[in-house]
């Protein structure tokens, strides 16, 4: 796991770092399915998403947005996402399976990502990126 949860006063706040841009939105996809559902997620329903955007902080939020509205009108959780950048597109095939209450409840249900705090850059060690989930 690449990412953490850090301390925030109402919403969950994440870092999360990679090697490549790919990863680090991949990392970013990962904490939200964690923090939404925990652990115990399995594959078998595949899922692609296909988004173009203006710059890479809105390529980001968007890819996450869909990710959560699929998620919650699909009843999906996903454990994967193989995630692939184009300069200002994204391409991603989300692997998952249906909701079970039994396993997936234990969660926070996130009701948005926001821009507010968002912050993403480039280091000697790779990407590393700040995001809020709104809950």
């Amino acid at each position: 796991m690449s990412y953490e949860e850090l301390s925030h006063t109402a919403d969950v706040k994440i870092r999360a770092r990679a090697p490549t841009c790919d990863a680090l939105f991949g990392e970013a996809f990962l904490a939200l399915m964690h923090v939404m559902y925990g652990d115990d997620r399995k594959g078998g329903t595949s899922r692609i998403i296909d988004i173009n955007a203006p710059d890479r902080e809105s390529l980001l939020l968007d890819f996450l947005s869909e990710v959560l509205f699929v998620s919650e009108v699909d009843g999906l959780v996903f454990c994967r996402a193989d995630v692939h950048l184009d300069g200002m597109q994204i391409h991603a095939v989300l692997d998952g399976e249906p909701f079970d209450p039994a396993r997936h409840a234990k969660g926070t249900e996130v009701k948005g990502i926001s821009y507010s705090g968002m912050s993403m850059g480039k280091d000697a060690k790779g990407y590393m990126l700040d995001i809020l989930f709104d809950v």
